[in-house]
């Protein structure tokens, strides 16, 4: 059974309930405005109430996309491709998209990614070969990570056994 939420819920009532949405995790435009259509307003009550909280600072895509890069780089390993994907899903413009790549260093990138790699390479059980070496860059573009790092990396890992 479906759930209403905008079942008796003023404006302000919801304004608030938006607010506090916005505030407690950073929230793109995308994200905030599907929210908002699970109460069924009205069009001009849903605009009224997305551009009181891009007024009020609650919605800000620059701030979003900073913060999303750093946590999906930091904590799930993601590489530039995969985010940079990510952000496009969420209607995040080029522009902002290149500001907040700009937020992991390229030492912590390559850190992260040597790190990844060799950690996955040492996990897959097949053989040296062509098995191995496929699981291996599926993986790591899987994570998002580019190719002429992945195909160096390769190539480093395999002339090491």
């Amino acid at each position: 059974m479906e759930k209403k939420e905008n079942v008796n819920h003023s404006l302000q009532e919801i304004r608030a309930k938006m607010e506090y949405y916005c505030a407690y995790q950073e929230r793109c435009y995308k994200e905030v405005e599907e929210k908002l259509f699970s109460y069924h307003l009205p069009l001009g009550e849903k605009e009224i109430i997305l551009i009181y909280l891009i007024e009020n600072n609650y919605i800000n895509e620059e701030r979003f996309a900073k913060s999303f890069t750093r946590g999906k780089h930091n904590y799930k390993n993601w590489g530039k491709n995969r985010i940079k994907n990510e952000l496009k899903f969420r209607n995040i413009s080029s522009k902002i998209i290149e500001i907040a790549l700009q937020e992991i260093e390229n030492k912590t990138y390559l850190e992260n990614f040597n790190s990844l790699a060799e950690k996955n390479w040492n996990t897959i059980k097949e053989k040296k070969g062509p098995k191995k070496n496929k699981k291996f860059i599926d993986f790591l573009l899987r994570k998002g990570y580019e190719t002429h790092l992945i195909y160096d990396k390769l190539n480093e890992l395999e002339k090491e056994q």
